[in-house]
């Protein structure tokens, strides 16, 4: 038997198109973030063929819990707040465009585009500091499931990079090479502690 993990990034939010770093910003979803997300349940109940999730953690971020809330709606669940699931603080650079940053902070930027576990936004949380939260939280929401228990999370996706490069044993530089699209659905079964990644970056065409 095996504990399935449903990783799920929020949907799109307000202003998703300007491509910001929200970071610890609380921007909210869009509407269109909602009905991603609603797609995105969907997917997942048809994968759950009749079973049903045992419980639903979320990051306190508005994005992240709104997300949350439409993923456990269905099962009659309540999220469970995890503070060490929200994405990552900016620093200097929370709010402001790509095209803002590369302008005002160029050599900073492209080195930390080039290796994000060596550099970090002026700041802001290093790449280090998000995984040991991130991953403790993981650790800890495991040891309250066993057998066939299926679990959903509903994160970013710095956090959910960071978590799926933990679990594929992918080293933390090469993080940028994990897609996470709004609304992404990842899928991971947890054989005693032992992951496999059954769904990256899936779910329905949102």
């Amino acid at each position: 038997m095996a504990t399935t993990l449903y990783l799920i990034r929020h949907g799109a939010t307000v202003g998703n198109e300007e491509k910001r770093y929200k970071g610890s910003i609380d921007v909210p979803m869009s509407d269109d973030g909602v009905g991603q997300i609603k797609r995105s349940t969907e997917f997942i109940q048809t994968t759950l063929r009749g079973s049903s999730l045992s419980a639903v953690y979320a990051s306190p971020l508005s994005r992240a819990l709104k997300s949350a809330e439409i993923l456990a709606g269905p099962f009659g669940l309540t999220p469970v707040i995890i503070p060490d699931l929200r994405e990552r603080h900016f620093g200097i650079w929370e709010g402001m465009t790509f095209n803002e940053i590369r302008e005002k902070y160029p050599d900073e930027f492209s080195a930390w585009a080039k290796n994000p576990l060596k550099h970090n936004p002026r700041g802001g949380e290093s790449t280090l500091e998000v995984r040991d939260r991130a991953i403790g939280a993981l650790e800890l929401i495991l040891m309250h499931h066993g057998g066939d228990d299926k679990i959903a999370i509903a994160a970013h996706g710095g956090v959910n990079r960071i978590i799926l490069c933990h679990v594929m044993n992918v080293p933390l530089d090469q993080i940028f090479r994990i897609e996470q699209d709004n609304a992404a659905v990842n899928i991971i079964n947890f054989y005693n502690n032992y992951p496999v990644v059954k769904l990256l970056n899936g779910g329905p065409i949102v």
